[in-house]
């Protein structure tokens, strides 16, 4: 079965940050910028990032962008 880009961008990322090269609390870069880096539409990027949150990995916030999420993933309390 084929793969959408949105499920290969969200693949990517997710091996990335399991990988520790975006570490917990690491900010991912802007939707302009994926979208750049992985020659996609801004649409694609943003499934992509929907599935990841929907999976627990990442956490976006409002006018800050996604951030991986982890001990010191932004907006947590301490």
């Amino acid at each position: 079965m084929a793969e959408y880009e949105w499920q290969r961008v969200a693949r990517e990322i997710s091996a990335d940050i399991d990988s520790g090269r975006i570490p917990p609390g690491g900010a991912l870069p802007s939707i302009v910028r994926l979208a750049e880096q992985y020659g996609v539409a801004d649409h694609t990027i943003r499934r992509a990032l929907r599935e990841l949150r929907e999976r627990g990995l990442i956490e976006t916030l409002p006018h800050k962008g996604s951030y991986v999420l982890g001990d010191e993933t932004p907006g947590q309390g301490v």
